[in-house]
């Protein structure tokens, strides 16, 4: 009846997906798009982020400009997919500086697995860089929009980035400032200052600044200058809007304090691995 479909276009995974009466072909795409978003939704309740990225790229190809919800599953399903690469990456990272000294077979070993999941996160990076050109950001029509999708594309040139040597490196890390850049363009002129997109661009930018071009005083420049902002106009939100942005703003003092201790004369500069807060 009307409840399940109702149900079914939110997502909610306790009915299966109900398609649309009617045979014309724009009931039957409008019937594929809920499908996909629901099998995105239970892919993701299931921890199956393979198969949501799967999902969600259906939707991207289909044509049309996401919703916001569409939007915020297909950022969800790239960043869990990749997320658990770059965890494994570090995690063998460090392996190969505390064994690689146990002698060339053993360095060889870790070296190998690494380049295996460096591929996995090359491969899941550029195909979501492929979409946002060809497709996401060619489709969106509201600042919101190009803010959000040039802060994906800023992301993940961020990812590749952060084990890329030589020319691969400067060329990503190139392509991640110009992308994050434009999106500060659009969002300071256009954007609310207490705007999640806008407030989500200055941490993952602030963040780009402190790990890639290990620019601690950039990086706390563009967080303080967002935080500050923010805090500025506060006072006028309503509750739900406020604490949306309250949590971004808390993450971006997080790194702050962390990012001024590493400043500290007592450091003398020195970086450290601490993890730093991302979205």
């Amino acid at each position: 009846g009307a409840g399940a479909r109702a149900l079914a276009r939110s997502g909610d995974p306790r009915v299966p997906f109900v398609a649309r009466a009617g045979s014309g072909a724009l009931e039957a795409m409008s019937a594929a798009r809920e499908e996909n978003v629901f099998m995105a939704r239970l892919s993701e309740k299931a921890q199956r982020f393979e198969d949501m990225v799967e999902f969600t790229k259906k939707l991207v190809m289909m044509g049309a400009e996401l919703s916001p919800d569409e939007r915020c599953l297909l950022s969800s399903s790239y960043k869990n997919c990749v997320g658990a690469r770059r965890q494994a990456w570090r995690a063998v990272r460090i392996l190969e500086e505390r064994q690689g000294n146990k002698g060339p077979a053993i360095l060889e070993l870790i070296q190998g697995y690494k380049s295996k999941v460096e591929k996995e996160i090359s491969e899941r990076c550029t195909e979501l860089l492929g979409l946002l050109d060809t497709e996401l950001l060619r489709m969106a029509s509201t600042p919101d929009d190009k803010v959000f999708y040039l802060t994906m594309k800023g992301d993940y040139c961020r990812y590749l980035a952060e084990f890329a040597t030589g020319e691969g490196h400067s060329k990503r890390s190139s392509e991640g400032n110009s992308a994050y850049t434009q999106a500060s363009e659009i969002a300071v002129s256009q954007l609310p200052a207490t705007s999640p997109t806008r407030l989500v661009l200055a941490l993952n930018f602030s963040v780009f600044y402190y790990e890639v071009f290990g620019s601690p005083e950039k990086a706390c420049a563009i967080a303080k200058s967002a935080f500050d902002d923010a805090m500025g106009v506060m006072g006028g939100m309503d509750e739900e809007e406020y604490r949306d942005s309250a949590a971004i703003m808390q993450l971006l003092r997080d790194n702050l304090t962390l990012w001024t201790t590493s400043m500290a004369p007592d450091r003398g500069g020195q970086m450290d691995d601490t993890a730093v807060e991302e979205m």
